[in-house]
């Protein structure tokens, strides 16, 4: 009885954190969209598409090597420069 309570609860949290991480994107998407638009209008090498394709096949990757639990991190979620840290 008590694993189908725990189950629940579980299941209540990762829904709770699926909907707050969708909203977040969401609304990211909207306020960097002019940004995108300046940044891909500069863009005349294809850089950015090289770089998000990449990008996507690292986190297929990376989504596939690991099926455990991920820890939500809002700063590490939501920061706009978190593509940035192969500059470092």
């Amino acid at each position: 009885m008590q694993t189908l309570a725990v189950d629940i609860a579980v299941t209540f949290v990762d829904d709770a954190t699926a909907l707050v991480t969708g909203l977040g994107r969401a609304a990211l998407k909207v306020v960097m969209a002019p940004i995108d638009r300046i940044a891909n209008a500069c863009d005349i090498a294809g850089v950015l598409a090289e770089r998000r394709a990449t990008f996507r096949m690292w986190r297929t990757n990376r989504a596939r090597a690991r099926h455990e639990r991920r820890r939500f991190s809002l700063l590490g979620r939501f920061s706009p420069f978190r593509h940035l840290a192969h500059l470092t």
